[in-house]
């Protein structure tokens, strides 16, 4: 039997911003439903995060280093709070490839936890809409 890992948890802060970002994200898809650009998402989410006095910035450049170099530049969807990276699709299904996006920007940023939101689902309470990334942990399938 394998034991888990002692990962590191998110702080209270941390948490309270995914639970806003997670009650926006709902609020979008509840408007629009499915079957829009990722872009058009994004900017709808940035405008509910607005209505709910929620700082954040749209394409948050995250540089890239190798070995103490840069050597690239990775743009996440949103930071919110300075804290949050939410990365945002509008896809079929989401891939693991997607949760290592999120990985490596929430690393890259020096935090825990990051949102992956699919917006091409029917509800955005299906297992296929909202993930929560954390490092650490193995991507659920």
């Amino acid at each position: 039997m394998e034991t888990k890992r002692n990962l590191p948890k998110p702080d209270a802060e941390l948490e309270a911003l995914v639970t806003v970002v997670i009650g926006a994200a709902i609020e979008v898809h509840t408007i629009l439903g499915p079957g829009h650009m990722e872009s058009t998402y994004e900017r709808a989410l940035c405008r509910e995060l607005k209505l709910r006095g929620i700082a954040y910035k749209k394409q948050h450049k995250l540089d890239v280093d190798y070995k103490g170099e840069r050597v690239g530049e990775s743009r996440a969807d949103l930071l919110v709070a300075g804290r949050l990276i939410v990365e945002m699709k509008a896809v079929e299904s989401l891939a693991p490839v997607h949760h290592a996006q999120v990985r490596s920007y929430i690393r890259i940023q020096g935090e825990i936890l990051g949102l992956l939101l699919n917006f091409n689902v029917p509800a955005m309470n299906s297992k296929n809409a909202i993930r929560r990334v954390i490092i650490g942990e193995v991507a659920a399938e």
